[in-house]
């Protein structure tokens, strides 16, 4: 399936990705969905609220956090990954391991998004092409242990542009087509909170790259500047919801092919909201061009 094949011709709008992490580590809600039955449970919420596709990862990539095994992620996962699939839902596997990525598909999984783009694993990309799933190529510099120690850049925007732009290059040496790579620019991986805000307001530009772009804002650090307002204390992930869903606002007007969300309801609404402006703007310029021709 490719990402164009997520969508239906009558409803071409920002998809939102909601995430189920089945980890004891994860930042914001770790443990939450480590029984299969909670993580089912918990897909089939997401969807009522308004989530076209989950994510289902068994590995945090929080800052510091330390790797698991691929048998460890493999039996985080599989289980879950097939019981959703069994319930006629579309689900993504986050994985950096082709290991891990090969059992998911072979379970049911239609996207694999890989947050390292393909460099933490030799066998990613060439899974990928002779697999023919739609992938998430991400930019990435390090593990989780060590990514803060690569937060420096000459230009944040050109440079993650240009090891994208690598990352789809080596993609398509692979085999992997072009109609099946999604990018995601990484923001808060190896960024700080300025550098992270720099991209979000660049992403006319990282379209250009000329393929779908996925935004993972949802609760991350550099959204404490921001949730400071009312009752909310920003050093508490959920009470980062609705600054991650003004994110998911601008992405899906910014022209975001998708936005990886903790919380649907609000990016459901942003991404309908932002298709329905489109079409208006669409149907203003016909009455307009029709007038114009009196």
């Amino acid at each position: 399936m490719s990402a164009t094949q997520l969508l239906t011709d009558a409803d071409r709008r920002c998809q939102v990705m909601g995430i189920i992490n089945v980890t004891p580590d994860s930042f914001s809600d770790g443990g939450r969905f480590l029984d299969v039955d909670a993580a089912v449970r918990g897909g089939l919420e997401l969807i009522r609220d308004g989530a076209d596709l989950l994510d289902v990862g068994g590995e945090s990539t929080r800052p510091g956090a330390q790797r698991v095994s691929a048998a460890e992620e493999i039996a985080r996962v599989i289980p879950v990954v097939e019981a959703l699939a069994r319930e006629g839902l579309p689900v993504s596997v986050d994985t950096m391991r082709a290991s891990v990525a090969q059992r998911a598909v072979e379970a049911g999984a239609v996207i694999v998004n890989d947050v390292s783009g393909g460099l933490a694993d030799p066998r990613m990309l060439p899974f990928l092409a002779e697999a023919e799933v739609t992938c998430v190529l991400m930019h990435w510099r390090a593990h989780s242990m060590r990514m803060d120690d690569f937060c420096f850049y000459d230009s944040v925007v050109g440079d993650v542009c240009a090891e994208l732009r690598g990352r789809v290059d080596a993609a398509l040496d692979a085999g992997v087509r072009p109609e099946r790579i999604i990018l995601d620019p990484g923001l808060g991986f190896a960024k700080n909170s300025a550098q992270s805000w720099e991209l979000l307001s660049s992403l006319s530009t990282l379209r250009d790259l000329g393929f779908p772009l996925l935004v993972g804002a949802s609760r991350k650090r550099f959204l404490t500047e921001v949730a400071t307002y009312g009752r909310r204390d920003p050093d508490v992930p959920a009470d980062r919801d609705e600054a991650s869903d003004a994110v998911a606002a601008v992405a899906a007007a910014g022209g975001a092919w998708g936005v990886r969300v903790h919380s649907v309801p609000g990016a459901a609404a942003a991404s309908r909201v932002a298709a329905r402006l489109h079409g208006s703007a669409v149907a203003v310029d016909v009455v307009g061009a029709r007038a114009g021709r009196r």
